[in-house]
């Protein structure tokens, strides 16, 4: 069974992909106000993914992959990194990974203090309206 879908269906996946990108930014900035840091970088990690992923649609005419490695969406799509970003998307990958696993909780939950939390939040910031840019 293929993966394409008729053109006109990419359309809708594109915008399902951005608003719940914007929704998980949202809940991100939320979590941070409350001060649940590790949540809000979860969040961010997961705001990237799926605009990352309807960039993917975009390009590719087809549904994006079910993964979480922000470096390796980008190696399925067109988009040309630096080394600082690839380095800043490595960084957001792990917030993924240190959320879901019990042996990464605790350890991932002390580093990331209000100062932490918010250099990450603006890379965050930084990555997604590069995308969106290159996406308008």
């Amino acid at each position: 069974m293929s993966n394409h879908k008729p053109e006109s269906d990419f359309t809708e996946i594109i915008k399902f992909w951005i608003q719940s990108s914007d929704y998980d930014f949202d809940t991100m900035m939320d979590l941070y106000k409350v001060k649940r840091f590790h949540w809000a970088l979860f969040m961010g990690h997961l705001s990237l993914e799926k605009l990352l992923k309807a960039y993917y649609v975009l390009k590719n005419q087809e549904n994006p992959p079910l993964i979480h490695n922000l470096l390796r969406l980008t190696e399925m799509t067109d988009l040309i990194l630096d080394e600082e970003k690839k380095k800043i998307l490595a960084v957001i990958t792990t917030f993924n990974i240190s959320t879901r696993y019990d042996d990464y909780k605790m350890s991932f939950y002390r580093k990331c203090t209000k100062e932490f939390t918010e250099l990450w939040i603006e890379n965050i910031r930084t990555i997604r309206l590069w995308i969106q840019q290159l996406m308008s």
